[in-house]
């Protein structure tokens, strides 16, 4: 019996641990933002919590002895469970986006630009572009809006950098759109839209960019009048975490700001 309940402790401090350490990772590469941070410290948490699970539930149930500390208990476990339903929730919906590919090709592909580096595509920029150039390959007839301005310690513009990369890899230069003056996913959109109306392209857009971060383009998308479909880059596995989770707050920060 012992050992059976040493087991049952082992198992999810080891899951936890491991996500841990995916959070961590990143970090050595100088990825740093919120969706590590935060996942981080909670699987630090959660796998202290169980191999300590012995000393926690002392700790709850002395807790319990005194009104304020079942108020306590009550409050942080509500907490957490609408946590948890809500990061369920807003997953289930992340990936519905990620699979919602265009049903015809009546849309204008827009590729959300990303970092550039010396003037060539980031990792993550060269898988959106992947991603983009497949499809554009498939479906010959459909145009595509590169967009994404120049940063500060960017020599050209991301959407230059994306011009370049799809005509070098076969895609007729007039079937390129170049939007080059955005700094971020909204004004991506806005004016990736006024480039759509000036031009009489299709007003519907097939989004290109990694798949946890279509919902919310979507989602900026239709509040500007566009109906999106989407095609997601493929993110690394060990980055998938990270960015995850930085996701949930960024949804959330969107819905209710």
């Amino acid at each position: 019996m012992d050992l059976l309940k040493t087991g049952m402790r082992a198992v999810p401090a080891l899951i936890s641990f491991i996500m841990m350490i995916l959070f961590l990772l990143p970090m050595g590469t100088g990825i740093i933002n919120l969706g590590n941070c935060a996942g981080a410290v909670v699987t630090a948490a959660l796998t202290a919590l169980f191999v300590y699970w012995d000393k926690f539930t002392g700790i709850v149930s002395r807790m319990w002895d005194s009104r304020a500390g079942r108020v306590l208990i009550f409050v942080t476990a509500s907490f957490a469970a609408l946590c948890v339903i809500l990061a369920a929730v807003i997953s289930g919906f992340m990936v519905r986006e990620m699979t919602d590919r265009p049903k015809n090709t009546d849309t204008t592909v827009v590729v959300l630009g990303c970092k550039v580096k010396n003037g060539a595509p980031s990792l993550m920029l060269g898988r959106r572009l992947n991603a983009a150039y497949e499809y554009l390959t498939e479906e010959p007839d459909v145009k595509v809006i590169v967009s994404g301005g120049k940063g500060d310690d960017e020599i050209i513009s991301e959407a230059q950098c994306m011009r370049d990369y799809l005509v070098d890899r076969g895609i007729a230069p007039e079937r390129i759109y170049m939007e080059d003056k955005s700094t971020d996913t909204d004004e991506n959109l806005r004016f990736s839209q006024d480039i759509i109306r000036r031009e009489g392209l299709p007003e519907h857009i097939t989004i290109v960019t990694d798949g946890f971060h279509q919902l919310r383009s979507d989602m900026k998308a239709e509040k500007l009048g566009m109906r999106a479909y989407n095609i997601s880059a493929h993110t690394p596995w060990w980055l998938v975490p990270t960015y995850w989770v930085r996701e949930w707050f960024g949804i959330i920060y969107y819905i209710i700001r």
